[in-house]
């Protein structure tokens, strides 16, 4: 092994240079990196004007310790919130039951010291600790805990912190955490005493979708009763103001898109609950306003199998929708069956009397809602899957059961159509609703037409309850909320037209939901039903009017 010569203070060393050499000095290396401090203490005399009786310092000192990026500053305001830091003989220690040690070193003091006086936690402090320790959150690595830090800081108006924000978002890799960083950090800058420095911070807001930063740029630039505005700077207003155009922009769009959502949501739920009807009225012209009572059956019988999934299947309750689709199904046709085969079979051709007859059964079913159920309203839960939403911008959220409803009942259109105009029912049933005589000499059996299409009617009306179990109180009164809308939805779209059914349903929808914000929810319903009087005087037959046989019948 060769020797070679290093020079240092003067000497000339020969030392044996190899690979046992190396591993030595980087296993010293690593030794002092190991036992070496990463951080400084805490300045003592720091801590030790937490003990003043000045709020106003106090609060400096908070600020202070969580933007010193030491180590122990998490540890140091932990023990504040939690009233465990004391001042003792002019230092500030932590006091954990018989144990103490130093707050700026860590260093075990022994037996608790006489004197001590522990720190008083106002509101005013607890809020600075709650910002202080939100930033020093923001290193962690785990996400949730930077996103939940990240929102916190939104509302701090400590600018202490600033720099703090700013070298996170230097490191933050995940796009969700850094978009709220940034917010949060353009609106902490433009509380700074900095121009320049709110006025980065004004432009950055344009990126906003928060309706309180949003409400932030306006304040800046809402004249006060002297003439001033609360930010002085002329350009910093300039930049708020563009920003304040670029978000308005942005969500008055998403606002619209979320508009119409809830009016096809609205629409939807009408179309369910007269999807049934334009069955039972439209093909068979029966005037049943029994109908409401249906989607009332409907949505007890979704009450009542989530009681069972409740007591019995408590591992597959997310699941008590879906059992209780075919359950509301077959009790509301049984029942409508059952009606029609008792009573209704009786009054074909007395519209009038049928009205009657049918108000006065309504009455009796919602007498026996009451009497089997109570007179209250039942709690009927959304499954895990169709509880919360997407988020949007402007913290507008879609709900999950609105977008299931709305899936959902375009799924019970096509199956009713597929019944209509694919299956022999829905043969019998066309024949019958056009000429019932040629379709009683041809062999169609029209009494058993008769009762298995209200019985389909009544069905499709229990499936409405289902989803209306989602999305409102379940109780005795819940059929009469749409037994109107359902009427003048079917009579819109044209009898025993199901295209004109749906066309009018999510139209009306629609423009109520349009109509909403600037008439309130009354005056908007009104206008839609001087609307659809206004429309059958011009056209009669509604939307779409029956041809053929069937409209000269």
């Amino acid at each position: 092994m060769r020797a070679r010569p290093l020079r240092g203070h003067g000497l000339l060393l020969a030392v044996p240079f190899g690979r046992a050499t190396i591993l030595l000095i980087v296993a010293c290396l690593l030794w002092f990196a190991t036992v070496a401090p990463a951080h400084a203490a805490l300045d003592p005399a720091l801590l030790t004007q937490l003990g003043t009786d000045d709020p106003d310092v106090r609060v400096a000192t908070v600020r202070n310790i969580g933007a010193s990026g030491d180590a122990r500053a998490a540890v140091v305001l932990q023990a504040i919130a939690s009233d465990s830091l004391a001042i003792a003989n002019g230092r500030a220690v932590i006091v954990s039951g018989s144990n103490v040690i130093d707050a700026a070193t860590g260093e075990a003091l022994g037996a608790a010291p006489a004197g001590l006086e522990t720190i008083v936690v106002n509101n005013r402090l607890r809020g600075e600790l709650d910002s202080a320790l939100a930033g020093l959150k923001l290193s962690s690595p785990d996400r949730e805990t930077r996103l939940g830090a990240a929102k916190e800081l939104q509302a701090s108006d400590n600018e202490d912190l600033l720099p703090l924000m700013q070298a996170a978002l230097a490191k933050e890799s995940d796009p969700g955490v850094k978009a709220i960083l940034q917010l949060a950090a353009a609106s902490l800058g433009l509380k700074s005493s900095d121009p320049e420095q709110r006025l980065q911070a004004a432009k950055a807001l344009s990126a906003s979708d928060d309706p309180q930063l949003r409400q932030i740029l306006l304040t800046l630039l809402t004249k006060q009763k002297d003439g001033s505005y609360p930010e002085a700077d002329e350009r910093v207003r300039i930049a708020a103001q563009a920003s304040l155009d670029e978000i308005n922009r942005r969500l008055h769009t998403v606002e619209l898109g979320v508009s119409l959502f809830t009016g096809l949501s609205l629409g939807s739920v009408l179309l369910l609950a007269a999807l049934g009807l334009a069955i039972t009225y439209g093909l068979m012209g029966i005037i049943n306003m029994a109908h409401g009572e249906f989607l009332m059956i409907g949505a007890y019988a979704t009450y009542v199998v989530q009681g069972l999934f409740r007591a019995y299947l408590p591992g597959a309750f997310a699941w008590y929708v879906v059992a209780a689709l075919p359950v509301a199904f077959l009790v509301t046709a049984a029942i409508g069956m059952a009606l029609e085969r008792g009573v209704l079979r009786w009054l074909y051709g007395r519209p009038l009397e049928t009205l009657l007859t049918t108000w006065g059964i309504s009455l009796l079913l919602i007498q026996a809602s009451r009497t089997v159920f109570g007179a209250q309203n039942v709690e009927v839960e959304n499954p895990s899957w169709l509880s919360g939403g997407i988020q949007l911008a402007g913290g507008l959220v879609l709900p999950y059961n609105r977008i299931a409803i709305l899936g959902f009942a375009l799924a019970v259109l096509a199956a009713v159509w597929l019944v209509i105009n694919r299956t022999r029912l829905g043969l019998f049933v066309r024949g019958v609703t056009q000429n019932r005589a040629m379709a009683s000499c041809t062999g169609v059996p029209t009494n058993r037409v008769d009762m298995l299409t209200f019985g389909l009617g009544s069905g499709v009306a229990g499936l409405g309850g289902v989803a209306l179990s989602q999305i409102g109180n379940v109780g005795p009164d819940l059929g009469q909320s749409y037994i109107v809308d359902s009427f003048m939805v079917v009579v819109l779209g044209g009898v025993g037209q199901l295209a004109g059914t749906v066309i009018a349903a999510l139209g009306l929808g629609s423009i109520s939901k349009f109509l909403e914000p600037f008439s309130g929810a009354v005056l908007a319903k009104i206008f839609v039903l001087v609307m659809i009087i206004l429309f059958i005087q011009k056209r009669p037959q509604g939307l779409f009017a029956l041809k053929g046989r069937s409209a000269e019948a």
